[in-house]
């Protein structure tokens, strides 16, 4: 097929960079523009502080990072947003208003009933919510959010938890890398040696995302920390599930989960999304954050507490995975829907 056009928002920042990242070679979108603040306006992105270790691909070092004004976004299949919030609530809107999909990484507007928020292997049938978006708001394009990535991690291996045994109550305790807070979001003397254990915003985030996800009737409970690794959030999950299980059991059935990008062979979906390390010190974040090129999970440290106490824990790369893949997935989905 041709490939499909598509406009990065935000494009500088550390999301929006692993958003041009994965898509510059992409089989199918082809990335026409891309947008920031005033700042990096009319620089080449080669030239705006690129962060990620492998350097920006050829094909987009050159073009030029236009400024974010939404009467210059070009006609595009896709908008990708990896805009600061207080933007995205006043751009994202007026888009979708105008005709534009867009795909969000932007907290904005995530609990609201007519938002997807997706997790293409969890959720994928909440899309049919961008129906009622557009009917009740009067919009031609849409908005599609993509969950906080420490909900994303934890979500694909709650999911297949409870549709084989179940969930009563859920606990989790994260340790979440340096790159979930941006490039300058904490000060270096903060952090080493050092561990922050607070996070504002994210334990109501990954509570009330989850809830909507999994449209969960269990209590949920986090506690979420900062510490000293660059990418890879770590998520230590205690579950009470409402039939009792083995750990073979649960092993075997994350490891057969698989969802609709896995059953279409979409381009940036992985083999299995959920993958189970069974050494005793899996997973880390250095060993195992590029599990799936980054877009699968990996839970490791299954144990049977007791009696219906299920205990494990899940690793993911959170602005692969958590953040720029998990929109570029929906977005794949998409398109592979509307053939």
């Amino acid at each position: 097929m041709d490939r499909l056009k598509v406009y990065v928002l935000g494009a500088t920042g550390l999301v929006g960079q692993r958003y041009v990242q994965l898509l510059a070679r992409h089989p199918w979108f082809e990335v026409v523009g891309l947008a920031a603040s005033e700042r990096s306006a009319g620089r080449r992105l080669g030239e705006v502080g690129w962060v990620l270790d492998e350097p920006p691909p050829p094909e987009v070092a050159e073009m030029r990072v236009e400024k974010l004004d939404v009467d210059k976004v070009p006609r595009v299949d896709f908008v990708f947003s990896a805009l600061p919030s207080e933007v995205a609530a006043r751009v994202e809107p007026e888009l979708a208003a105008r005709g534009y999909v867009i795909l969000s990484n932007s907290s904005n507007m995530r609990m609201d009933p007519d938002v997807p928020l997706i997790i293409p292997e969890v959720n994928p049938d909440d899309l049919s919510l961008v129906e009622r978006q557009r009917e009740g708001r009067g919009w031609r394009g849409a908005v599609v959010k993509k969950p906080n990535c420490t909900t994303t991690i934890l979500n694909l291996p709650l999911k297949p938890v409870l549709d084989e045994w179940g969930i009563e109550r859920v606990h989790v305790v994260t340790m979440q890398a340096l790159s979930g807070a941006g490039y300058s979001g904490v000060p270096s003397v903060a952090i080493a040696d050092n561990l922050i254990p607070f996070i504002r915003g994210e334990e109501e985030k990954v509570v009330g995302e989850t809830r909507k996800i999994l449209k969960a009737d269990f209590e949920i409970y986090a506690t979420t920390t900062r510490v000293n690794v660059v990418d890879g959030h770590t998520e230590v999950v205690y579950i009470d599930t409402r039939r009792d299980f083995d750990v073979s059991a649960v092993a075997e059935v994350l490891e057969r989960f698989r969802g609709p990008p896995q059953e279409l062979k979409l381009p940036t979906a992985p083999e299995r999304p959920v993958e189970v390390r069974r050494q005793a010190d899996r997973p880390q974040p250095r060993l195992d954050r590029m599990a799936g090129r980054g877009m699968a999970v990996v839970v490791g440290r299954i144990r049977r507490l007791a009696p219906r106490k299920l205990s494990f824990i899940v690793l993911g790369h959170n602005t692969i995975r958590g953040a720029a893949g998990n929109s570029i997935l929906t977005a794949e989905l998409m398109a592979a829907q509307s053939r």
